[in-house]
Formats: structure tokens, C-alpha cells, sequence
């Protein structure tokens, strides 16, 4: 797609539509997202080629809600629509863009229109713009854009990905602590280059060091011949340019920050992070951490299928090798099952149990490792916690299917060797479920990604040599 394409006029279709164009109100539902009718509508417009309704249908829509469109647009259709909205696709769209779909757009974009785009954006938006571009493409790009620009989007891709360097921006007001809240007030109203938004002032030492913050409220209240150091909060949270951006989210939750200063390795003021980026960063790795425990790859419908399935057939295959390892244990006791069928049957409902069970603690070991609640000050007493409810749990659970199966099998030994089973897997997932992500925390190894694998062949594993070696122990088989 060139620039032409996406400036030019195209020419009015002879024929008029019928209906009606919707408001944006009427093109949302009530939980405030795009109708199926009115996306249906728009998909009918760009099949008819009729785009000067596509642009009437998508002009009274938000920025964030055009986004929304491009994703619920089929992909062949997402060029076309962007040529027949011209000036609507302007930077606050695609700022809000799912990173797929923005990759797809700015691959199609030459370098110019890109550079373009990019110094009109902040820059921790330029730079997540940028960054899944090839290295040829960003040079390109890079080498349209103006020297300031460049030179500040070039930094923030310096830093490691997910981290503060990558998710600051460098739009931020720093002024001396010596000034005055009147010099500040005019030096505000004075220097049109300043950032659009801003909630605090960060006031700087004269090597640059962030010292305190003075919040606009403040700034507004105080008389004109006060000193900023006799006002500032003096009281703040820095954050290092290469903390992973997980990290700075927990922190702008546990002191319940609009915006913080990032220093650099020296002490520095290099940047700001706003709780608007938290946000997504939040929400991001919220559900990363979820799609990581059942190996579903990133989860995102954008994501092209063969990405797709790459990622879940990697695990698919990891859990085919547990599944082989949980059947030889089986077959270790074949002649057992053979003599006494009913083994067969019931040993399917200890290790699902089992598994269940371990997948709940999993969850939640990794839940509180993700959000510092589980550190080395409370390990042991989680733990014993854990293995307290697996016990309760696996008592309560060994009863009920031990009375059940002696009562409707007419054979007691069975009942209680199923029960005790219960009990001996329960309390395996319960310690499988947290010793095995605080394993792999400790060796620095992401728990979500892999800690499902070894829980779920530990219940498996268990599940059946505890039912079926009780059974042969017993004399049951």
C-alpha cells in the first residue's frame, strides 16, 4: 500500500446506500463493543467496493473501536479498509492496533509514510511499532525519521524487550529543584514543545538526579514565591530502565502510582512510565501467564496459524512422552488388570483427581510467585499449607468415592484401597503443585511455562502405581 493509496480521494460510487448510517452508540453493544451487524455492515461495504460508506459507517467510531475493527475484519480485508477510512487512520489508531495486525499494516506501509507515523507517536508507542519490524525495515524507517526522533526511538530499542527502557517514554517535565512554583507555572504555560499530558512535575538535582515530584494539584495551590523543594514529595519510586516490565506493573499496583521516573545505571532521569502502559502491561501478562500453563502459545487470534501451532504442538509433544511414561506404569501391572477387571475402570478416576487437584495449587503458587507474594520469608509456610488442603481434600474426596465403590461393587478391600489412593495422589499434586514452580523459580526458570508438565506426570504416575500397587499389596489382584 503506498502513500498515495492512503491520501487520495477515491471516487464517489454512483449509487447511495440505503440504510442509515449508525451513530457510534448504536455500533456498540451494551458491554461496549462493536455490534456484529455493524461489522457485517462495514465487511458488505468493502465487498461492494462502496467506500465512501466504509468511511461514513467508521467516522463516528473511537479511535480504540476503529482498532477493534481491524481485528474483527478478515485479513485480506484490513489493507482495504485502511485506504477507504484516509485520514481516520491517524496515530491514536494505530497506537491501539493488536500488535499482529499493526505488523501487518506497517510491513505494507513504505519506510516514509512509517517514519512518518512514528514522530507523530509517543515514543514507547513508536518503539513497540518498530520493534517486531525486521532489522531492514527499522533502518529503513530509522532513516526517513528526523535525528531527534531517531536518536530516541534507536535508545528505547536498545533495551532489552519487556523492559522499563522499552515501555518508558521520554516525554516528561523535569525542572530544577531551586525554582520557584511561579517560574515553574510560567515555564509550563511558555514552552508549547512540552508533552500534551501530564499529571506531576519531577523536580532534578544539577546532576540530572530525579530528588522528588510535585503533582499539578499542588503546583495550582501554592503561592508563586515558594521554593519547588520546600513542596515536592520527596518520597518516590524509581524505577531502573532495565527492571522486566512485570516487575514495574507490581509496583505501580502496590503503591498505587500514576506515573514514576526511570533512572538510568548512573541514577539518571532518563524517562516516565504511566499507569496507561501498566495497564496493558498488566493485562498482557496476566494472560500470558495463563496461556503458558496449558502451553497454548500466546493466545492471540491475530497470530498467524502456523506461529500457532508451532507453539501448542511443541507442548503437545512434550505431554505425548508423560502420557507414554504414565502408560508404562500402567503396564507394569498388567496382569493385575487382566485377573481383576474392575481396576481398569477405577484407576482413570484417581489420576484425573489427582491431576485436577495439583492444576488448582499450581495456579495458585504461580499466581502469588508472579505477584511477590510467595518469597523465601513464606515458602515453608506455604507449603505446609498446601499440603494441609490436599490432605483435608483428598480425605474428604478417598471417603466419598471409597464408600461409593464399596457400596456399589460390594466389595469393601476395593473401597478402601481406592480411598487410600486418593489420599496418597491428592496429597502428591498438593506438593507437586508448589514444589515444582518454586523449583524452577529458584533456577531462575519461568514456572508458568513448563511447571504443568511435571505436575501432571507426577499425578499420573502416582495415580496409578498407588491404586493399582495397593490393589496387588492388598491382595486384591
Amino acid at each position: 500500500m503506498s502513500e498515495a493509496d492512503l491520501k487520495e480521494n477515491l471516487p464517489e460510487e454512483e449509487a447511495t446506500a440505503e440504510a442509515e448510517i449508525a451513530p457510534a452508540s448504536e455500533s456498540l453493544d451494551e458491554e461496549n463493543r462493536l455490534k456484529g451487524e455493524f461489522v457485517r455492515s462495514v465487511k458488505d461495504a468493502l465487498d461492494e467496493e462502496d467506500f465512501d460508506r466504509v468511511y461514513d459507517l467508521v467516522e463516528p467510531l473511537h479511535p480504540a473501536d476503529i482498532a477493534d475493527l481491524f481485528e474483527l475484519v478478515d485479513e485480506h480485508e484490513r489493507l482495504t479498509l485502511a485506504r477507504s477510512i484516509r485520514d481516520l487512520m491517524g496515530v491514536e489508531v494505530i497506537a491501539e492496533l493488536n500488535d499482529w495486525v499493526r505488523e501487518l499494516l506497517v510491513e505494507a506501509l513504505p519506510a516514509d509514510v512509517v517514519a512518518d507515523i512514528a514522530e507523530q507517536l509517543d515514543t514507547d508507542d513508536a518503539v513497540a511499532m518498530l520493534e517486531d519490524l525486521d532489522e531492514e525495515d527499522q533502518q529503513a524507517v530509522l532513516a526517513e525519521m528526523e535525528p531527534e526522533d531517531r536518536a530516541a526511538i534507536e535508545s528505547g530499542l536498545s533495551y532489552p524487550e519487556e523492559s522499563a527502557g522499552r515501555l518508558m517514554s521520554r516525554e516528561f517535565v523535569a525542572v530544577p529543584e531551586t525554582m520557584t512554583v511561579g517560574d515553574l507555572i510560567d515555564f509550563l504555560r511558555e514552552h508549547r514543545e512540552l508533552p500534551t499530558e501530564f499529571w506531576e512535575v519531577f523536580c532534578v538535582d544539577a546532576l540530572h538526579h530525579p530528588v522528588g515530584t510535585c503533582a499539578l494539584s499542588w503546583i495550582l495551590r501554592c503561592p508563586r514565591n515558594i521554593p519547588l523543594y520546600d513542596v515536592m514529595k520527596r518520597e518516590q519510586t524509581l524505577i531502573p530502565v532495565g527492571m522486566d516490565q512485570e516487575e514495574v506493573a507490581l509496583r505501580f499496583q502496590k503503591y498505587a502510582l500514576i506515573s514514576a521516573a526511570v533512572v538510568d545505571d548512573s541514577g539518571r532521569l532518563i524517562g516516565q512510565i504511566t499507569v496507561d502502559d501498566v495497564v496493558h502491561v498488566i493485562q498482557e501478562e496476566a494472560g500470558e501467564d495463563a496461556l503458558l500453563l496449558s502451553g497454548a502459545g500466546d493466545g492471540d487470534i491475530n497470530e498467524p496459524i502456523m506461529l500457532t501451532v508451532r507453539a501448542r504442538l511443541t507442548w503437545l509433544v512434550v505431554n505425548l512422552g508423560t502420557a507414554i511414561i504414565a502408560s508404562s506404569v500402567v503396564g507394569l501391572f498388567q496382569g493385575a488388570i487382566a485377573r481383576f477387571a474392575l481396576l481398569a475402570v477405577l484407576m482413570p478416576i484417581v489420576s484425573g483427581m489427582g491431576g485436577n487437584a495439583g492444576t488448582q495449587t499450581l495456579a495458585v503458587v504461580v499466581r502469588a510467585i508472579a505477584t511477590n507474594q510467595l518469597t523465601d520469608s513464606n515458602t515453608w509456610k506455604m507449603i505446609l499449607r498446601e499440603f494441609r488442603i490436599a490432605l483435608t481434600n483428598g480425605t474428604a474426596l478417598g471417603i466419598l468415592i471409597g464408600s461409593g465403590t464399596a457400596l456399589l461393587f460390594g466389595n469393601p478391600l476395593l473401597g478402601a484401597v481406592i480411598a487410600t489412593a486418593m489420599v496418597v495422589n491428592n496429597l502428591v499434586a498438593g506438593l507437586a503443585g508448589i514444589l515444582v514452580p518454586v523449583t524452577l523459580d529458584r533456577l531462575k526458570v519461568d514456572p508458568a511455562v513448563s511447571s504443568s508438565v511435571f505436575v501432571t506426570t507426577a499425578t499420573d504416575v502416582m495415580g496409578f502405581f498407588s491404586f493399582l500397587g495397593l490393589a496387588v499389596l492388598t491382595g486384591l489382584a
